[in-house]
């Protein structure tokens, strides 16, 4: 995987807080992870990358999600396959209480091909 990625990848977890942010302390767990959904798939598909996501948070809770099976990225055919986990707020029931230390994670890596 390319190095720069790594960096653009800090910039999609970094954006996902920042949305949540307008919501700490708002009482609203469903809005805070919709908004940090919405900036990391933004995000995400600014990327010269051809992602698919293999782990996803929401179809356990119910929640706003980047589901499995999702194709991120610009997808051009020179773009690097990448395989990513997310959970775009992991802490968002902390988040709507106004509390510390929810994250935003991203986990990635190249495509395996059989």
């Amino acid at each position: 995987m390319k190095r720069t990625l790594s960096f653009e990848f800090s910039r999609v977890t970094e954006a996902a807080a920042l949305a949540a942010y307008s919501w700490l302390g708002r009482g609203n767990k469903n809005a805070a992870d919709e908004a940090a959904v919405k900036a990391m798939r933004f995000m995400l598909n600014q990327m010269e990358i051809r992602g698919e996501v293999v782990i996803g948070e929401g179809e356990i809770d119910e929640a706003p999600m980047l589901y499995i099976g999702e194709k991120i990225g610009l997808s051009r055919l020179e773009d690097e396959e990448i395989s990513i986990a997310v959970d775009p707020i992991d802490g968002t029931r902390i988040t709507a209480m106004g509390q510390s230390n929810a994250l935003s994670v991203l986990a990635a890596g190249g495509k395996k091909h059989s």
